[in-house]
Parts: structure tokens; sequence; C-alpha cells
């Protein structure tokens, strides 16, 4: 069987019985629909793109798409591009500054647990990876009940020492969007004061805070040596949600002393 995208492209047009008249009738057809002729998909390019090793535009390939009911990130990995890595390939980018990531529901396949061992305790501390019995791979858009749960996620910046040493650089965060009041009491340790995720006309930052007389204060934690930072409430900041979940490597990361130090002299210039 041949490897070559042109030519399996063509195997898919006549497995469905359709001509490359037939297929320029179509995208013809979207390209109206859409008012864009970049969608049109003419013989002699069809042509092309199945016997000559053409790439087609990323407009004639959603037309393929519609025409033939295949799903774009199966057309794209024909020419080499998988869709399915994004996540893995942005965890590894080194990215300075604290922000939020959306994930788009029904854009991927997710392998998640479908099978956890009967005897997990959720009151001891255990390898999840020896809990999990069996894997599934499950469209993303049967996991559309986690966008509507009211949270979001966020990844702290590796530059971002705010909440230092108690939210490390380069931590991912649970957000829940509900939980957006601050309190100024009633904690009995840092532990347990209430972490918010806060957004700035410049950035996010992921701290503690407290408002007064519609001043929103971040406070960041007193071993980070970052200032305190002060914004118009909610006119220069607003609150996302409290921080309810974090994830981390407690190894492998080391500190780098003149960064944390560059960093705090910057801010406090």
């Amino acid at each position: 069987m041949s490897t070559n995208p042109g030519q399996q492209l063509k195997r898919v047009r006549e497995q469905l019985g359709l001509s490359m008249r037939d297929v320029e009738s179509a995208a013809s057809r979207i390209a109206v629909k859409l008012t864009n002729p970049e969608f049109l998909c003419p013989i002699s390019r069809i042509s092309d793109i199945e016997s000559k090793g053409i790439v087609p535009s990323i407009f004639k390939l959603f037309s393929f798409s519609v025409i033939y009911g295949k799903d774009h990130r199966e057309l794209c990995a024909l020419y080499g591009v998988d869709w399915d890595t994004i996540a893995s390939l942005r965890h590894g980018l080194q990215i300075p500054k604290t922000y939020p990531f959306n994930a788009s529901a029904g854009a991927l396949n997710v392998m998640i647990p479908t099978s956890i061992d009967p005897g997990f305790d959720v009151r001891r501390t255990t390898n999840m990876v020896r809990m999990i019995q069996k894997w599934g791979v499950v469209p993303a858009t049967f996991l559309s009940q986690l966008l509507e749960s009211g949270h979001t996620y966020a990844f702290v910046g590796i530059e971002d020492f705010t909440m230092y040493p108690l939210v490390m650089p380069g931590s991912f965060l649970q957000i829940d969007e509900n939980k957006r009041t601050v309190i100024s009491e009633g904690w009995r340790s840092e532990y347990e004061r209430p972490i918010f995720f806060i957004e700035t006309r410049d950035e996010f930052l992921c701290a503690w805070c407290s408002v007064t007389h519609g001043q929103l204060t971040i406070q960041p934690h007193p071993l980070s040596s970052v200032p305190p930072q002060t914004f118009r409430y909610p006119r220069d900041a607003d609150i996302v949600g409290q921080v309810v979940g974090l994830a981390m490597r407690l190894d492998g990361w080391v500190p780098e002393a003149t960064t944390l130090t560059a960093k705090s002299l910057t801010r406090v210039n």
C-alpha cells in the first residue's frame, strides 16, 4: 500500500465513487457557502495533489475533509502533521510568563483511565499509574463536562516566582471560576490561605491577594523576594478564580538564584 498522501486521497475519493469533477462541484458549493474562493478545488489542482505530490492548502484540506467525511486530523496526518502531539510538544516549551490555556472540545482524542483498582484508597498517598488497570482512547468531545464545570486551567511561567516556593514555576493550576470572593481571614496556615488566579492588563498572576477600597493588592510569598503589586479593581485587574488544584514537580527543578534576583530587582525598579 502506497504511503503517498496524494494517492491516499485519490483512493478515498474513488472509494466514495466520486470523480474529480464531483469534488470540484462540491468544493464550489462550500466556497459559495463560506463566501471564500480559497475553498475551491479545480480539477487541475486536484490532479496535481493526487499525482504530483502538491500539498493542499489548509482551505482545500478543509474542503476534502467535508466532502470525504474525514476528520481534518486524519487528513493532516497523511502529510506528517499530528495534532495529538500538541500537548506533549507544548509541555517542552519554556514559556516565561504565566498564562491560561484552553482545551477545545472535540479537538483531540485523549487517553484516560477507564478502570481503577478497586483497592484504591483516596486517604493514602498512591502511585496512580499502578492503580490504573486500563487506559482507553476517548474523544475529547465526551469530556465536555470538564469545560462546563466552571473550572479553567493555567500554567505558571518558568520565570514567575510570585508564590515560590509554595507554587513552583512550571506548575499547572486548576482554577474554580465560581470562587472569586477574596476573604481576609479564617485560615490557620499559609497552606490554607486561598490562592487566586488574577488577570491584569499585561499579564496573569497566581498569588494571595486582598481587596480594600477598590484596590487589589497582590501579595507574593514572603520567601519569593517578589514585591507586592497594587491594581485598581476591577478596572485594571480581574480575579479569574481560586486555585483549587495544583500539579508541580518536586525534583528535576533547580531554582536559578540569578534569575530570581534579576526578576525581583526588575520589579522593584
